[in-house]
């Protein structure tokens, strides 16, 4: 009989689940898009229903096409959209809040009266994270102080929190197990990284109760089991990763100093940096990569707000494309931007900027510009955002020479060769671009023995194409000055 392992993959525009075997091949794919909800200015959420939903659905195709193939699931490995809120009633499973989804800014006001009560450099220090509308913690707090069930709910001893993972393993085991991975609970700006626990003192000063949080594991670890009385079939799940730490271990970013980067909704740089806990004085994130057998690894992390998010609003606000592919041959027949830049600052920017209340900018327009330097113009950004946060690195004195690539982005062709001309480094792109799901499964068969090593897992990766800088240097030096004035005037 063949062995599969399973990835469900929860992202921030779609729920995906992935069948792979053993060599980290997929067999089966099943995919369905979630609805974003933008009720206010900077405001952005989810409905946790259609997040369960669909990942109920898609594992259900999953599991039936795996008994077709005359195969066995082994496990399951969870990842998903980090730091995205939700907050459920124990005794019903029902949510009493739609999901706050990550790019939400809704408490910009409370994360500047935080920072003026002097709490970032202790939140700084314990979760290696800055303040900012970003992670979950004041998701968390505006729920309580805004949805009236929530403080009722805490009275009772039944209002529980998680981030998607939590979710959706309390909803596989039909209630039986509240619990998180260490990547997931890093991401929270409440989860001790040295200590591995919830911070009490963090807690206190935000007045959040402890008794909401789930249990924080291992990422490869026994989350119980799927629920028979839903799937028919007892499977175990046995990895959780955030979707960029799962990235970084599907690319086999094992070692101290290896470096991925994911192109999906927003962009990602996670830099493995092993036992050693760094700290940017370049505002990169202090984060845990992954924790196996109770010992963390830890990452420097860059966090892009909008990357594929600005083919999207290409796409569906402004219609100047059909489909992401377009994007590939309207930037290729361009000679150049003509001046024409984005900053697509549409929830703010992060790393390195961490302004929150920034917006979009669109600078150079002249009679000349058309809707395809447009396009070319929300390409060129994921790249030069890239640039800023390599420069961060190289300033922390960390000098990377080679970056993975992953993520949607990438099978541009396009944008692969301008990102290596603009970071000014080889860039290589994976076979399996679901770097992401396969690093779930990764981890999952290394939990049940299925892999007996991390350097195991390693042999399993294969690359697809490097892409090597070539551009004339005054030429990229032009367009870097050109976007640092955009970035400027987004900033003023």
């Amino acid at each position: 009989m063949k062995k599969f392992i399973v990835a469900i993959d929860q992202g921030t525009t779609s729920s995906r689940v992935i069948l792979f075997d053993t060599l980290g091949n997929i067999k089966f794919k099943s995919q369905l898009e979630i609805k974003q909800f933008f009720p206010k200015n900077g405001w952005v959420e989810q409905d946790p229903n259609e997040i369960w939903q669909t990942t109920c659905k898609l594992l259900k195709e999953v599991i039936i096409k795996s008994k077709k193939l005359k195969g066995k699931i082994l496990s399951i490995g969870i990842t998903n959209q980090r730091e995205t809120t939700v907050l459920w009633d124990k005794k019903n499973g029902k949510p009493i809040y739609n999901a706050i989804v990550w790019q939400d800014r809704r408490t910009e006001k409370y994360c500047q009266l935080l920072k003026k009560n002097n709490y970032e450099k202790i939140i700084r220090k314990k979760t290696g994270l800055f303040i900012d509308p970003y992670f979950s913690a004041t998701k968390i707090k505006w729920i309580i102080n805004n949805v009236k069930q929530a403080k009722n709910l805490i009275k009772t001893n039944d209002l529980l929190f998680g981030t998607i993972d939590t979710y959706l393993i309390w909803k596989l085991t039909n209630g039986k197990k509240h619990l998180t991975d260490a990547t997931n609970a890093s991401r929270t700006m409440l989860f001790n990284i040295t200590t591995n626990k919830w911070d009490k003192e963090i807690l206190n000063k935000l007045k959040l109760p402890i008794k909401i949080f789930p249990e924080v594991k291992n990422s490869a670890d026994n989350f119980g089991v799927l629920d028979k009385k839903i799937f028919n079939n007892e499977i175990p799940i046995s990895a959780v990763l955030g979707d960029q730490q799962a990235a970084a271990v599907g690319q086999a970013c094992f070692e101290k100093g290896t470096i991925k980067t994911t192109y999906g909704t927003g962009a990602f740089v996670i830099m493995n940096t092993g036992l050693k806990k760094i700290y940017s004085k370049n505002k990169l994130l202090t984060t845990i990569c992954y924790r196996l057998n109770e010992k963390n690894t830890y990452a420097l992390e860059g966090s892009i707000f909008i990357a594929g998010a600005g083919i999207q609003w290409l796409r569906d606000k402004i219609k100047l494309i059909n489909n992401a592919f377009d994007t590939e041959k309207i930037a290729s027949s361009r000679k150049d931007n003509e001046g024409v830049y984005i900053v697509p600052a549409f929830s703010g920017l992060g790393a390195p900027y961490w302004r929150p209340e920034a917006r979009g900018l669109i600078t150079g327009l002249t009679r000349n510009s058309d809707w395809k330097v447009l396009v070319r113009a929300v390409v060129e950004s994921v790249a030069y955002q890239s640039y800023d946060l390599f420069s961060s690195m190289k300033k922390d004195g960390l000098k990377p020479k080679i970056i993975k690539i992953d993520g949607g982005m990438v099978a541009n062709n396009w944008f692969a060769q301008f990102l290596s001309n603009i970071i000014n480094l080889n860039v290589i792109r994976p076979k399996i671009l679901e770097t992401t799901a396969l690093g779930a499964a990764f981890l999952s068969g290394y939990q049940i023995g299925e892999f007996k090593s991390l350097n195991q897992i390693k042999k399993k990766w294969k690359k697809d194409r490097v892409f090597y800088p070539k551009i004339d240097k005054s030429f990229r030096n032009n367009l870097l000055k050109g976007w640092k004035l955009a970035i400027r005037k987004t900033l003023t």
